[in-house]
């Protein structure tokens, strides 16, 4: 439900990729930047990049789902039946 929200507001599987890559990125840096910038030690440094980097496999994981809605959607229409689709999803959605 949530993943084809997204895929309707526009939300493509490029975008969670881009942001994976980019949130490994920012764990790498803010791990730097914490070490050489706070005083409170290389802890407080492995925390904020192990905080950050837990991300990625979201972002990647929600790429993969959105791919797959890509997907689905791309053969639904290629084979003519996603207004037929729309309309029983929306008539279960009334029941």
């Amino acid at each position: 439900m949530m993943i084809n929200t997204l895929h309707k507001w526009g939300v493509r599987s490029n975008l969670m990729y881009t942001a994976g890559i980019a949130s490994i990125g920012l764990a790498f840096t803010s791990w730097i930047a914490s070490n050489r910038l706070e005083a409170a030690g290389l802890d407080r440094a492995d925390r904020w990049g192990i905080f950050i980097g837990e991300w990625a496999p979201t972002f990647f994981a929600m790429g993969v789902a959105l791919r797959m809605e890509e997907t689905r959607e791309q053969a639904m229409e290629a084979s003519g039946q996603r207004a037929d689709m729309e309309d029983r999803v929306g008539g279960y959605a009334m029941r």
